[in-house]
């Protein structure tokens, strides 16, 4: 609800300003976006939990995701010195520039405890507890290495887009959320049995230690992980072809308007059904009214024609 209060505050103050602007007339976001003929959900069943959508809405979820391809020589390297322990691919996110210090360090000791060797993309100030077998970069080819078959655990903040690639390539992880849907997202992977949650604030070094060993030692995260994965690849078209077909299934029919719902044209009292409510409230009160009348003239009937035969006695 709060989220919804926020958004209905950024889209009065400034969309509904922007589109007013680029209009040339009062125009609102929501009427822009309500006239939309379809929309292309970034998400998939192996993501998502089941329940009626509307007919414009198509699901791509992982239509950016492909096969890994070769690592850089020198990021082959260190991978492949990892032994049987394998890789921790550590990501939160391209919108994360920099941790306080006692969180980098909180996260480079707990990193440097684990047997895996990590990659971790980070491009703010390097931690003073890093350890050998951490390396920092700025940028990572993230779905590379997550299809690499030496990677263990992917620890995200749970960003759809990288949530997609571990699934696609069935890799167990262990969620940090941050902001936004985060939350949400990485609670649909726990539900689904592939990730484990940490709170970001106050996760200490060794509760992220416990993490990762618990993804990589207790094989019923990767099983899950890899159930999702063929869930998502067993699919009559992928979804980026998906994707391209609806986007020119519109425009050959210049637009979709008979897969778009008419509940975009009510109004708000008739969207919600007020006009119905108030119609059958005003047929309730008239028929109690006319029953209460008609009782009312029943019962002074009777009580005239009872005072009459008494006179007459």
């Amino acid at each position: 609800m709060f989220q919804d209060m926020l958004f209905h505050i950024f889209g009065t103050m400034m969309l509904d300003t922007l589109f007013t602007e680029m209009t040339g007339k009062p125009t609102s976001f929501c009427e822009v976006i309500g006239k939309a003929d379809i929309w292309l959900i970034r998400t998939y069943w192996d993501f998502e939990y089941p329940r009626p959508f509307l007919p414009n809405f198509k699901f791509v979820g992982g239509l950016h995701c492909k096969p890994a391809k070769p690592l850089p020589e020198d990021m082959e390297e260190f991978v492949q010195t990892s032994g049987e322990d394998g890789v921790v691919v550590f990501s939160l996110g391209s919108m994360v520039k920099n941790l306080t210090k006692e969180r980098r360090n909180t996260i480079a000791s707990a990193l440097g405890q684990v047997p895996q060797k990590v990659l971790w993309r980070y491009s703010g100030e390097k931690p003073d507890t890093l350890a050998p077998n951490t390396r920092v970069y700025d940028w990572i080819p993230q779905n590379d290495l997550l299809g690499h078959p030496k990677t263990k655990v992917f620890i995200t903040h749970g960003g759809t887009n990288g949530i997609y690639e571990g699934i696609y390539h069935g890799v167990p992880m262990v969620g940090i959320p941050l902001f936004g849907d985060q939350s949400g997202n990485m609670l649909h992977m726990k539900t689904k049995g592939a990730a484990v949650i940490l709170d970001f604030n106050h996760f200490q070094a060794q509760d992220l230690v416990d993490a990762v060993n618990t993804v990589v030692k207790d094989p019923s995260y990767k099983e899950s992980a890899m159930r999702l994965s063929r869930i998502h690849h067993d699919q009559p078209m992928k979804p980026l072809d998906r994707a391209v077909f609806w986007i020119e299934f519109v425009m050959r029919n210049k637009g979709a308007k008979h897969l778009r719902v008419q509940s975009h044209n009510l109004s708000w009292y008739q969207y919600h059904c007020l006009d119905v409510l108030a119609a059958l409230l005003a047929t309730v009160v008239l028929v109690t009214l006319i029953i209460f009348k008609s009782c009312c003239f029943c019962v002074r009937k009777c009580c005239l024609r009872s005072k009459a035969k008494s006179k007459k006695e």
